[in-house]
């Protein structure tokens, strides 16, 4: 018996793990894959269980090496390249609006509750906040804490004593 047999389903195996990668068979392409390596292996035995064991070692290398090579060439395939959103880089800009950094300190109003986050307006403009645990009802005010990345921390403000102007009252 000839080698050819079981070299020609290895390398299909392996064509199919590759295709399995590329695209959408429901796993029928690995279901392929392993059954051109369970034709190979039995036809390797055939010939020889040296030449059995050196094909199951083959196999047993093959197979990861193809699926991490398929997975790393995926992305910079033209299909590829139109599935895999790409991800932040060194250079992206920063997640935060850099108008947040002077709030510390600064006072606003709820916009609705904050459980403990919400939404609050500081000098007309709407900047999302939370709380540490504390809940606030809508139009109360609030006094930043802290301002870490894209987190706006804020607390229910200090109450100001309001000086009330006297009220004058005439005696009948």
């Amino acid at each position: 018996m000839s080698l050819a047999l079981p070299i020609l389903l290895v390398a299909l195996g392996v064509v199919f793990i590759f295709a399995e990668v590329f695209f959408v068979s429901l796993g029928l392409l690995a279901v392929l894959a392993a059954a051109s390596f369970i034709g190979a292996l039995v036809s390797a035995f055939a010939i020889s269980t040296d030449v059995g064991v050196n094909f199951m070692i083959a196999v047993a290398l093959l197979t990861p090496a193809t699926m991490l090579l398929a997975f790393q060439l995926f992305p910079r395939s033209p299909l590829g390249r139109r599935f895999v959103v790409k991800g932040l880089s060194f250079e992206a800009q920063k997640s935060y609006d850099e108008r947040d950094l002077g709030l510390v300190g600064e006072q606003g109003v709820c916009e609705g509750p904050l459980r403990p986050a919400g939404i609050a307006r500081f000098a007309g403009r709407r900047v999302d906040v939370v709380t540490r645990g504390e809940l606030i009802d809508h139009g109360e005010t609030v006094q930043v804490l802290e301002v870490s990345g894209n987190r706006v921390v804020v607390e229910r403000a200090p109450q100001t004593a309001a000086i009330s102007p006297p009220s004058t009252q005439e005696s009948s």
